[in-house]
């Protein structure tokens, strides 16, 4: 019973580590063509990031706002509901504002990207991986990851962080028709009392995040399209795997800023 317990786990280290290497080389190869592709011929296009800025970002506008303002009224209601006891509702304008800006804004758009764009980028990489497509662009010259990975990444690094800024706003803008009438103040003062707590500190912590979480998403839909096998039950199968590992690996990353940024 031992041995073939520790047989498995033995091979799921190795593919484990093996899945962190390809990654990180899928990444230092995405990050070469995107900065030195040009110079060498193999330049990234500049309508395939586009056209990725498009889907990723612009299309996940109306739902990225939608989920921010509801989370913005119902940190509202909470923290209202839980400074109340102690008398110290005036409290909760600092309390949202650094809580979004740092925390709940990025999160909220890193979790809806990758289960939105990181399980699309996944499905469209596996459905031609299982086609061959993948290996025809290969036989031509054309390397799928400066094809596929770079205007990807490049996408994601743009559009996070502006995605983030949005959520941001949104959600602050929520928290205030809620808790600006139980404060007994307007929305445009809860704004703007607001916007005099929010520190430059705060703003990057939440963009640092955004751009981590960009790369985690990439990297997880990317890797797992490219390791598509067994036709379409297998992109179905790499698809779900794709949103787990990728919302698993944000919430790790997330977890760990939040350590080493508040100590």
């Amino acid at each position: 019973m031992l041995a073939p317990t520790l047989d498995r786990i033995g091979r799921r280290t190795v593919a484990a580590i093996g899945g962190l290497g390809y990654g990180a080389s899928v990444l230092v190869e995405s990050v070469y063509y995107l900065t030195f592709g040009r110079f060498r011929g193999q330049r990234v296009r500049a309508s395939a990031i586009f056209e990725q800025m498009r889907v990723i970002g612009v299309d996940a506008v109306p739902i990225v706002s939608l989920l921010s303002i509801t989370v913005g009224l119902m940190l509202a209601i909470q923290f209202i509901s839980a400074l109340r006891d102690f008398g110290a509702e005036t409290g909760v304008i600092i309390a949202i504002a650094k809580s979004i800006t740092r925390e709940f804004g990025v999160l909220i758009t890193g979790i809806l990207i990758a289960g939105r764009s990181g399980s699309a980028l996944a499905a469209r990489i596996g459905s031609m991986t299982v086609s061959q497509e993948v290996d025809a662009l290969a036989v031509m010259g054309v390397d799928p990851v400066r094809y596929l990975a770079a205007p990807a990444l490049a996408a994601l690094l743009i559009m996070m962080p502006c995605l983030t800024l949005l959520a941001d706003a949104v959600a602050i803008l929520g928290s205030g028709l809620y808790a600006g009438p139980k404060l007994d103040m307007s929305l445009y003062n809860y704004l703007q009392q607001t916007l005099e707590l929010i520190k430059p500190r705060d703003l990057l912590e939440g963009l640092g995040k955004s751009v981590v979480f960009a790369i985690l998403i990439t990297l997880v839909g990317v890797c797992t399209g490219f390791s598509v096998s067994g036709g379409a039950e297998g992109v179905g199968r790499a698809t779900t795997r794709a949103v787990v590992w990728s919302i698993t690996a944000i919430i790790i990353a997330d977890m760990a800023f939040s350590f080493f940024l508040n100590r």
